[in-house]
């Protein structure tokens, strides 16, 4: 580990929620994902151009086919408790993701991969057929069925970290637990206080450059207001902004604003009346005028009609239905409900959150104005959401989707029969075919017309989800934080943070 630039640095931020997990296999929200990047590293890691560079992994091979991947790891990366780091450790930690008794949300990030989607499945029993080895202790080798030109992009992500097999099988569920996790990156997780906060220190067998600063701590708020007045009153170095308040800090200098590669959507349990009639789904959805929201949270946050974001490959700004009224009204009466007479009860569903709220009113406002439609508004803290669409999906819901790497196939991949975070309950197996072929497709030019096509069954043809809004961040940084980097990724590398008072 590089010298510590200032003994005594603490950086202090604030998260909205309590991260359900820090298990990366299991872990599948933003704040989760938050920490446990700053505890742990994979084989590859994105540079401030998003572009995967070495990490773990001190370089790679991949076969003129496309079908093989060799990664060679560095031979001088310990755990934290001064265990080397080896290749097995990552044969386990996918497997482990794989492992249908570990029921993983994201065990298709690895689909990819010979035979993990018939693993994942129970179709195949031995998991020694999965295609993913250590063939030596430093080198790992990765069997693709098929090419993936983003493959060292998955790679980044949290579902690829290595893993202690030792420990988790020690230690169970609780190998999570403060004194008991044992991590490979630039910090360890010190405390963790539920509902209140997470202490993180460096670790002193981290391979790499910093951390700059020895103790982070993390504090859960979900008042956006009141962690505002701790930023304002010096408890917090870093925080984000609230609508109501954008408009006031716009023209301070501590003011930091990042359009983001994440869409923003409601979607609709396909499977139950009313929403398994396509003509409601295409009339809530034309019935919504996107341009309101921008207005109301004054982040900058861009309407949204299609669901690949502006500023990935193969974003189009004309497809997805419109906002139509009338239209909207005329299929809700062939569907059987003219002027909304007769419709029944419906909840839209959300995580407790300021901006949800602010959003679910707009959107039942409009609902009521355009489709003469009650909806009922429902908000449930984030841990418990999560277990609601999981368990028994909402008729309308609402999520948001983040880059986990710059390609359209993270986001079109979100929404593929049975699909791990595909909580609408519809499919198509002609979407599921063009995203299959987009996927291993080499031609810019004929993977952006797979692309293209998906999108029309997605927002035009099918609509089992409505885009709403492109999301931006926007906060406040305290000036005498250095080396802060923001991405439209919303990685946030504590390790690079200095603190010059």
């Amino acid at each position: 580990m590089a010298d510590l630039v200032g003994k005594s640095c603490l950086f202090r931020s604030s998260i909205g929620t309590e991260p359900p997990t820090l298990d990366p296999s299991l872990a599948t929200d933003g704040t989760s994902i938050l920490i446990i990047e700053n505890l742990m590293e994979g084989l590859t890691q994105f540079n401030r151009d998003l572009i995967p560079r070495p990490a773990i992994a001190r370089r790679w091979e991949i076969s003129p086919d496309g079908k093989r991947v060799r990664f060679y790891l560095r031979t001088d990366v310990l755990w934290s408790d001064g265990k080397p780091l080896t290749a097995d450790d990552f044969e386990y930690a996918w497997k482990r993701l794989l492992n249908p008794s570990t029921a993983s949300e994201y065990a298709y990030f690895l689909y990819d991969v010979e035979n993990a989607e018939a693993y994942n499945q129970g179709k195949l029993k031995n998991a020694r057929l999965v295609g993913v080895r250590a063939i030596e202790p430093f080198i790992l080798e990765v069997r693709l069925k098929k090419p993936v030109p983003y493959f060292t992009s998955i790679s980044t992500f949290s579902v690829t970290y290595p893993l202690r097999k030792d420990l988790i099988e020690k230690y169970g569920n609780h190998w999570t637990d403060p004194g008991k996790m044992v991590v490979n990156g630039p910090y360890r997780l010190k405390e963790w206080r539920h509902e209140y906060k997470l202490k993180l220190e460096a670790n002193s067998s981290y391979y790499g450059e910093g951390p700059f600063c020895e103790k982070i701590e993390v504090f859960i708020i979900n008042n956006t207001t009141t962690a505002l007045t701790l930023y304002e009153t010096g408890s917090l170095d870093m925080v984000p902004l609230p609508p109501e308040a954008i408009d006031y800090y716009k023209k301070n200098p501590e003011y930091v604003t990042q359009p983001l590669l994440r869409g923003y959507y409601y979607g609709f349990n396909a499977s139950i009346p009313p929403f398994n009639d396509v003509r409601v789904r295409k009339a809530f959805f034309m019935a919504i005028d996107r341009e309101e929201l921008p207005r109301i949270l004054k982040g900058g946050e861009r309407p949204a009609y299609s669901w690949i974001p502006p500023g990935m490959f193969g974003y189009e700004e004309a497809a997805g239905l419109r906002f139509k009224p009338e239209t909207a009204e005329k299929l809700l009466a062939e569907a059987g409900y003219p002027g909304g007479k007769n419709f029944p009860k419906v909840t839209l569903a959300f995580n407790t959150d300021m901006v949800n709220a602010l959003i679910a009113e707009n959107i039942q406002a409009q609902l009521k104005r355009n489709l003469r439609v009650a909806i009922h508004l429902e908000n449930m803290e984030w841990k418990v959401y999560l277990t609601k669409i999981q368990a028994d999906t909402p008729q309308v819901f609402r999520l948001g989707w983040g880059a986990d790497y710059p390609d359209p196939d993270n986001f079109m991949n979100l929404f593929v029969t049975g699909g791990g975070n595909n909580h609408t309950h519809w499919g198509s197996p002609v979407y599921d075919q063009l995203i299959l072929k987009a996927s291993s497709e080499r031609d810019p030019e004929i993977r952006r017309a797979l692309y293209h096509e998906a999108q029309k069954i997605l927002t035009e043809e099918e609509v089992p989800i409505i885009p709403l809004f492109v999301s931006v961040q926007n906060f406040l940084v305290k000036p005498y934080i250095k080396g802060l980097e923001t991405n439209p990724m919303e990685l946030l590398a504590f390790k690079k943070i200095k603190v010059s008072r």
